[in-house]
């Protein structure tokens, strides 16, 4: 299945029935009151959330989402059938977004969440709606009252609990595939994940859930290489996992050009939680990954863990790690959550 986190449609509820001008006709009643009766509610748009769905590439193959209209009224005082609402399915993490694509109209991060978002026109109204004492043969009746119409865009954020940033061949791919049962596409040469992956990780009783996205090089903030597009990805998650290629000759460069460019794409991402390791080091050997090491560690005053995706050196531990600095931000996040708002007089 082909991955795609961005989208363009036109939703559109329905029209409402137009109201009927019909007056009653019985044998021996020869002047018969109006029987006419009013028009059909237009169908809503309505979006739902569904958890089987991981992508937005129906959307490519549809993009004109209409509800139908209502009914127009019958005389006997029948009203106009209503049109069905239209229902859209979307992935958990989906964000409606204006024609804009600024304005965020809408936001999904939880499965089985359902939103009207276009409510449908009312039916218009029959004659009987207008008898009155002055006036018991009205020919007066109201058309249905128009639906809502607009283009928007969706945007799907992956909701992930770690997410994998790094320049292109750092390894990223590679650890998904040893650490979960993902099957990114590997190979020695830059770019070659094009679109976000997703692995499902275990780490002693916890699960836990990774977010490999195409690697990032200086500038592209600005458009350069496949831009940031893909640092959405990584809004949602609890801890970043950056990784280095150990085997490149500037390392601090490598993690400052990161760094920077997870500041200037903003969103809060720079200020979440990070962990940082230097991958390949089965390529250098003891002595000289742990020269590495200890370079950034002196460049950049944290902790840098080694790895080795190929011999699983340092791979258990740092997922347990990963596993503990989810599970404890996650448990200060509920705590907010749940804690009692402060009267302030």
């Amino acid at each position: 299945m082909k991955f795609l986190d961005e989208a363009k449609i036109y939703v559109k509820s329905g029209d409402g029935g137009a109201g009927c001008v019909s007056f009653r006709r019985e044998k021996y009643e020869e002047f018969g009151g109006p029987d006419g009766g009013n028009g059909g509610r237009g169908g809503d748009v309505i979006f739902e959330v569904m958890d089987s769905l991981n992508t937005l590439i129906d959307f490519r193959y549809q993009q004109h989402f209409r509800a139908p209209n209502g009914q127009g009224g019958m005389g006997k005082n029948r009203t106009g059938a209503g049109g069905e609402d239209i229902i859209i399915k979307v992935p958990v993490g989906t964000q409606i977004l204006a024609e804009d694509k600024e304005t965020i109209l809408a936001d999904f991060t939880k499965k089985g969440e359902t939103m009207t978002f276009l409510r449908g026109g009312d039916g218009g109204f029959g004659n009987t709606h207008y008898k009155s004492a002055t006036n018991q043969a009205p020919r007066k009746s109201t058309p249905g009252w128009p639906g809502q119409e607009m283009g928007i865009w969706l945007r799907l954020k992956l909701i992930a609990d770690a997410g994998l940033v790094g320049l292109p061949n750092a390894g990223k791919s590679t650890f998904l595939s040893v650490v979960s049962n993902a099957k990114p596409k590997i190979a020695d040469y830059p770019f070659t994940t094009l679109a976000p992956n997703l692995g499902v990780v275990k780490a002693g009783d916890k699960d836990f859930v990774i977010a490999d996205i195409p690697g990032l090089i200086e500038g592209a903030h600005e458009g350069h290489g496949l831009g940031d597009r893909f640092l959405g990805h990584v809004e949602r998650t609890s801890v970043i996992l950056h990784l280095i290629d150990s085997t490149q000759d500037d390392i601090v460069s490598a993690y400052k050009t990161i760094r920077n460019e997870l500041a200037q794409y903003g969103g809060g991402i720079e200020n979440k939680e990070e962990i940082i390791a230097l991958t390949k080091i089965d390529s250098l050997g003891p002595e000289l990954a742990a020269d590495q090491a200890q370079q950034l560690e002196t460049a950049i005053g944290r902790k840098v863990h080694q790895i080795s995706s190929v011999t699983g050196e340092g791979t258990k531990e740092l997922l347990y790690l990963l596993a503990d600095r989810i599970t404890t931000i996650k448990n200060a996040r509920d705590q907010d959550d749940k804690a009692p708002e402060r009267y302030s007089p």
